[in-house]
């Protein structure tokens, strides 16, 4: 026997729900859960094999954001969030521009960014073009995604330890050894990677969460530097939530909840 709401009752709030990370899931499974909202996740695709969030899912790009925000007008929404990696900068900037044209209330749910501790060697810089100039070491473990090589791939000097959820896109450095995998990942898994490999650099994106920190620990405890490539920032204006319980708290209060009442 399930214990999962039937949805006989009226639907009083229709979210749209950008994800793809595991905020977002959390997210999704919070407001599925609530018979009077109709929760619908949009998947960028860019994953050969996402993990399906409960409700509603739809997968695709909207046509940039005058397509976002016909199709939050045509669909009715009453409420977005932006739960996109916190490096989605185009779609959060889309996000932003159709909400605001399409009247309907955004939030942005961001987790917080990582901040090094004690016996951490940090360098930030402000793009993958400045970790590409900034590498302190000749091997490095590169964790910025299987769409941001291209940045490095002018270096044949080094060698390059690549770890993605997909088989990366060329242009990459020609020396690389790709790993596929997907977090979370254990400090005594990612210590005997950098181990295996002598890795001696590395280089991320300031993603925050725990389901991939524990290669800075493992960095840590190996006297490694990392380069930490800083995150966006958020569209100006937009509210920001750092947890789950925010946006759902955040979503109880968000503008006119009444049947077709959104972007109208």
């Amino acid at each position: 026997m399930t214990n999962a709401p039937v949805k006989n009752a009226p639907v009083r709030r229709r979210v749209l729900l950008l994800g793809g990370t595991g905020e977002a899931r959390r997210l999704a499974g919070l407001l599925d859960a609530d018979p009077a909202v109709e929760v619908i996740s949009s998947l960028a695709g860019r994953t050969a094999a996402p993990q399906a969030p409960p409700g509603r899912v739809r997968v695709g790009g909207f046509g940039g954001a005058d397509g976002l925000a016909a199709w939050l007008r045509d669909e009715r929404v009453d409420a977005v969030v932006d739960a996109t990696h916190p490096f989605a900068a185009r779609m959060s900037g889309n996000a932003a521009a159709a909400c605001a044209a399409a009247g309907v209330p955004l939030l942005v749910l961001r987790r917080p960014g990582w901040s090094p501790g004690p016996g951490d060697d940090w360098r930030r810089v402000p793009s993958l073009a400045a970790a590409a100039a900034e590498l302190p070491g000749e091997r490095v473990f590169l964790t910025t995604g299987r769409t941001g090589l291209a940045a490095f791939a002018g270096d044949d000097r080094r060698r390059y330890l690549v770890r993605s959820v997909d088989p990366p896109e060329p242009p990459m450095p020609a020396r690389t050894t790709v790993v596929l995998a997907r977090g979370p990942f254990t400090v005594g898994d990612e210590t005997a990677l950098m181990r295996e490999h002598r890795v001696d650099v590395l280089v991320t994106k300031d993603s925050g969460g725990a389901m991939t920190a524990a290669k800075l620990t493992a960095a840590r405890l190996l006297g490694v530097p990392v380069v930490m490539v800083d995150r966006p920032p958020v569209p100006d204006g937009v509210p920001v939530a750092a947890t789950v319980e925010d946006a759902a708290a955040w979503l109880a209060h968000a503008g006119p909840l009444m049947p077709g009442s959104g972007g109208a």
